[in-house]
């Protein structure tokens, strides 16, 4: 039971981990996409 319970803690932590690392390189396309706009409006 014990192995079960620190299985399915592993597999949330990685995923976690993961979500985090595509939200953040997601808001990083957001900000080159609006740094490109700026740039052509300017």
């Amino acid at each position: 039971m014990t192995k079960k319970i620190l299985a399915a803690l592993l597999l949330t932590g990685s995923l976690m981990v993961a979500a985090c690392n595509t939200v953040e390189g997601a808001g990083r396309d957001v900000q080159s996409a609006g740094e490109a706009v700026e740039k052509a409006a300017n």
